[in-house]
C-alpha cells in the first residue's frame, strides 16, 4: 500500500502542476507583460507544496504505523497473556502474531494469538486505506490553499527557487550527517575493540587468527589480531591490479584521443566501457575458472608451485575491471586540455608523441590522477573477486603466487555467523574499517594536493 500512496503523491503533484500552470496561463492572458513569473513556475510552486507535505506524511505514517498498531494490539490481549512478560518475550509474542497474520504458522497457535492476528490484519487494512484517504485529503487541501495565493504579480519563481534551495541544503545536510554517523560508529566500535586488544598488537602484529572461545571450557582457543598480514594482502592485490590497469588504461586513452580514427574510437570506446558494467561476481567466476587454472598450468611448465587461489589471479582480473575507469577519465582529461596548447606545440615543430608527453599529459595530470585514485579505491574496496580467486587465509607474504586475503574480505567474514556482536572477533571488523577509512582519506588528500599543484601551473 505504500507504493500506491507514493503513486498517489506523484499523481496529485502532476495535477497540482497542471492546476497552477493553468492559472498562470490565465494570468498571462489577462495581465500580459505585467506578470511576474512564467506559468511554469506557478505550476511548479503548487506542485512542490502539494508533493512535499504529502511525501513527508507518507514517511511519518509508515514509520509509526506498525508500532502504534502493535501497542494497541497488546492492550486488547487478555491480561493473562501479557502479564509478567519481559521485553524480549513481548517481542516474540508480537512476532508470532505477525507470522500468523502472514500465514506463517509453526505449530498450533493459541486462540488469543489467532484472534490477535485477525485483529492485526483488519487494523493494517484500515490503516492502509486511511493513509490513502489522508494523503488525498491533504493534497487537495494544500492544492486549493496554494492555488488561492496565485496572482499575476505573485513571485512564484522566487518561492519555487527557495524551496529547491531548501531541498538542496537538506540533501547536503543529510550527506554530512551520514558521513559523521559513519565515522562516529567506526570510532565508537573501534574504541570498544581497542579496550580489549592492544593497539600495538593490532597495528604491528604478524599473526591474524581472530578466533575466540565461544564456551567457557574452550581455554585453548586464543585470538591473534595482528593486522599486518591483512594489510599486506590488500596492498599486494591492489598493487598487481594497478600495475595491470594503469598502463593499459592510460595508453588506451592516448590511442583513442590522438591516434585512433573517429570510426575506431566509436567502436572501441563503448566496448571498453562495457567492462565497467560487468558485475564483480562475473569477474570472480572468470578469475577462478579461467585465470587461476591458466596461471597454475603456466607455472607448472617451469616447475613453479602456484597456489590454487593466488594474489596474481585476483589482482590481474581486478586490474581488467579497473581499466575502464582509468581509461575513460584519462580520455576526458586529455580532451579537456585547450586545443590551443596542442596546436601551439605542433606549430613549434613537436611531433604528436612529444606533444602528448610534454604538453597534454602534464596538463591533464589532475584528471588522470583522479582516475587512477578512483581505480585504486575500487581495488582496495573490492571483495567478491578476492573471495573467489585469492582466498580467505591471511598470510604474511608478498609472493603473488600465494593465497592472501584483504581487509574487505575479512570484514565480511568477521560480521557473519552467530558470534556475539560485542566480542573482539566482531569488533575487529570495525577496527579494520577504521584503518581502511584513514588510508582512503589519506589517498584523497594526496590527490587533492597533486591536483591543486598542477592546476595552478596550467590555468
Amino acid at each position: 500500500m505504500v507504493g500506491y500512496a507514493l503513486l498517489l503523491v506523484i499523481a496529485m503533484s502532476l495535477v497540482a502542476y497542471y492546476v497552477g500552470r493553468s492559472a498562470g496561463v490565465s494570468f498571462l492572458r489577462s495581465a500580459g507583460t505585467d506578470m511576474h513569473s512564467l506559468p511554469g513556475y506557478h505550476g511548479a510552486f503548487v506542485a512542490v507544496w502539494v508533493g512535499i507535505p504529502a511525501f513527508v506524511l507518507v514517511l511519518v505514517w509508515v514509520a509509526f504505523q506498525s508500532s502504534v498498531i502493535e501497542q494497541l494490539l497488546l492492550s486488547t490481549l487478555p491480561p493473562s497473556t501479557t502479564q509478567g512478560l519481559s521485553g524480549n518475550r513481548t517481542t516474540l509474542l508480537l512476532q508470532e502474531i505477525r507470522n500468523v497474520a502472514s500465514g506463517i504458522i509453526f505449530g498450533e497457535p493459541s486462540p488469543e494469538v489467532r484472534r490477535a492476528a485477525e485483529t492485526y490484519v483488519r487494523w493494517q487494512n484500515i490503516a492502509d486505506w486511511a493513509l490513502l484517504v489522508v494523503v488525498l485529503a491533504l493534497a487537495i487541501l494544500v492544492m486549493f490553499m496554494t492555488r488561492a495565493q496565485l496572482s499575476p504579480r505573485f513571485r512564484a519563481r522566487n518561492r519555487f527557487e527557495r524551496v529547491v534551495s531548501g531541498l538542496m541544503i537538506f540533501c547536503a545536510v543529510v550527506a554530512i550527517l551520514t558521513t559523521v554517523g559513519i565515522v562516529a560508529s567506526l570510532l565508537y566500535e573501534s574504541m570498544e575493540f581497542f579496550r580489549r586488544v592492544s593497539v600495538v598488537e593490532f597495528l604491528f602484529g604478524l599473526s591474524w587468527e581472530p578466533q575466540i572461545p565461544i564456551r567457557a571450557d574452550q581455554v585453548g582457543i586464543e585470538g591473534a589480531f595482528g593486522a599486518i598480514p591483512v594489510f599486506a594482502g590488500t596492498i599486494l592485490i591492489a598493487t598487481i591490479a594497478m600495475i595491470v590497469s594503469i598502463p593499459i588504461g592510460i595508453f588506451s586513452a592516448i590511442f583513442l584521443t590522438e591516434y585512433a580514427t573517429n570510426r575506431t574510437r566509436a567502436v572501441v570506446k563503448p566496448i571498453m566501457e562495457i567492462l565497467a558494467g560487468v558485475p564483480t561476481v562475473v569477474y570472480g567466476f572468470f578469475a577462478v575458472l579461467t585465470v587461476a587454472p591458466a596461471i597454475r598450468e603456466f607455472g607448472s611448465l617451469f616447475g613453479i608451485a602456484v597456489s590454487p587461489n593466488s594474489a596474481l589471479a585476483a589482482g590481474g582480473v581486478m586490474g581488467i575491471m579497473i581499466i575502464p575507469f582509468i581509461s575513460s577519465l584519462s580520455d576526458d582529461a586529455i580532451n579537456a586540455v585547450p586545443r590551443s596548447m596542442r596546436d601551439g606545440s605542433l606549430a613549434l615543430g613537436a611531433t604528436r608523441g612529444e606533444t602528448m608527453t610534454k604538453v597534454l599529459l602534464p596538463a591533464a595530470l589532475p584528471g588522470i590522477m583522479g582516475g587512477i585514485l578512483l581505480g585504486l579505491s575500487r581495488a582496495i574496496g573490492e571483495t567478491m573477486i578476492v573471495v573467489m580467486a585469492a582466498g580467505l587465509i591471511a598470510s604474511l607474504t608478498f609472493n603473488p603466487l600465494d593465497s592472501v586475503t584483504t581487509v574487505t574480505v575479512q570484514i565480511v567474514t568477521l560480521l557473519i555467523g552467530d558470534t556475539a556482536f560485542d566480542s573482539p572477533k566482531t569488533l575487529a571488523a570495525f577496527a579494520l574499517g577504521l584503518v581502511l577509512f584513514i588510508c582512503t582519506l589519506a589517498l584523497n588528500v594526496i590527490a587533492i594536493r597533486i591536483v591543486q599543484r598542477y592546476r595552478e601551473q596550467y590555468d
